[in-house]
């Protein structure tokens, strides 16, 4: 198969399972927690592990990259397998509706998805040439926000006023993960060079020796816990009965659903563009003054304007967060070590996405929202001045020549 055909065909196939994560982004966003909070009244543990579930899943992603590596397999099939899991998990916490059951199979359903996007970002670096990476890439996702917000508006309306629906909804999760599993397995890949060591933590040592990925991980990972503590507590807000929105789960997953996911498809291509031809630092700085106003406005304000404000620069920055986050490495890794330097990623990402829901939901019983809100902010400010010295390398990056009859419209 030659370049442009395996081009052609990784694009074909994941235009189609971004309908599947389309709708499994919505599980992780919005109705596990809103299920485990409205129906299960659950804790504040059991609500900060539910969502952490994803975050868990990018801890574990070096040793799943370790582990594939090792013994050799295609990415495609190992991702594959992975999804196959996730769908076990849906299936097991919709047969099984206990509290302590639906909290661990939505944290290894959502974990499961979440190990193998190392294992995906090989692929698109494999088989997507660099200069149209964000293009491609930023076309899928459009696909994949579409769907998550019309998902999210007929799951909210079909849960209103009949939340124990909600095992059907976990059964869709199931569908969409094995669906998702079908179709990844037929992208082609070739398998991830095995870097040596049998440390599952050996990626790390790149931190160590690349100073530019170890300033931008720090950046990262003050930005991210900022914006992770938050995001959970966007549900929290609008239907805990602390609060005095207490709105009903079609209203929430306007908010948090439909808003957003309608500005990120209007902008997605947008930032795909500017991924491929923008100085990648001066990008990321944008983008988090993006959701540090977004943020202020959803929880600072006390109004309807401020919520739908807040839900769509949130939107806006996410459509950009979701080509920075996913295709980064690939600007600052040659390509045998992409797979080690997104697994060192996720990783961090696991770290805070799993520390900032706890973290989030101890301090709304001891400060208001909208302290909590300014100190997120001042977080993600800190994390512009530490990217600030790294702008002049923003442009560093490998290309490969690209033939224009090669991409797919």
């Amino acid at each position: 198969m030659t370049a442009a055909e395996r081009t052609v065909a990784t694009y074909r196939l994941e235009r189609w399972r971004a309908v599947t994560h389309g709708i499994l982004e919505t599980a992780g966003s919005t109705f596990l927690l809103l299920i485990a909070l409205r129906w299960f009244h659950a804790g504040a543990i059991a609500k900060a592990l539910v969502a952490g579930g994803t975050s868990f899943g990018l801890l574990i992603s070096p040793l799943v990259v370790t582990r594939v590596a090792r013994i050799g397999i295609a990415p495609s099939h190992a991702a594959a397998f992975i999804l196959r899991l996730g769908a076990a998990a849906f299936v097991i916490a919709a047969a099984l509706p206990w509290l302590p059951c639906f909290v661990i199979a939505g944290v290894l359903g959502m974990a499961a998805l979440a190990s193998a996007i190392p294992l995906l970002t090989v692929i698109y670096q494999e088989n997507y040439p660099s200069d149209q990476r964000g293009r491609l890439f930023s076309r899928t996702v459009m696909i994949r926000i579409l769907t998550a917000a019309v998902f999210a508006k007929l799951a909210g309306q079909f849960l209103d006023g009949h939340l124990g629906r909600f095992r059907w909804l976990l059964l869709s999760y199931a569908a969409a993960a094995a669906v998702g599993s079908f179709l990844i397995r037929r992208c082609p890949s070739s398998p991830i060079s095995d870097s040596g060591g049998n440390h599952p933590l050996r990626a790390l040592r790149f931190v160590r020796e690349d100073p530019i990925f170890r300033q931008t991980l720090i950046a990262w990972m003050l930005m991210g816990f900022a914006n992770l503590m938050m995001l959970p507590l966007r549900v929290e807000y609008l239907g805990s009965d602390r609060y005095p929105l207490h709105l009903a789960p079609a209203q929430i997953a306007l908010y948090t659903g439909v808003i957003p996911n309608l500005a990120r498809l209007v902008m997605s291509p947008v930032w795909g563009w500017l991924f491929d031809r923008m100085n990648f630092f001066a990008l990321r700085i944008v983008l988090n003054l993006g959701f540090m106003i977004g943020i202020l406005s959803f929880f600072t304000t006390g109004t309807t304007f401020g919520l739908v404000a807040g839900a769509l620069i949130f939107g806006v920055s996410n459509a950009g967060g979701d080509v920075a986050w996913s295709l980064w490495v690939t600007k600052f890794s040659t390509p045998d070590r992409v797979a080690d330097y997104m697994s060192v990623h996720t990783f961090f990402t696991g770290i805070r996405g799993v520390l900032a829901p706890v973290v989030a939901f101890q301090l709304v019983g001891l400060v208001s929202l909208p302290t909590l809100g300014w100190i997120s902010a001042g977080i993600i400010a800190l994390a512009c001045v530490v990217l600030f010295p790294e702008i002049s390398h923003g442009q560093r990056g490998r290309s490969v020549p690209v033939v224009a009859e090669d991409i797919p419209e």
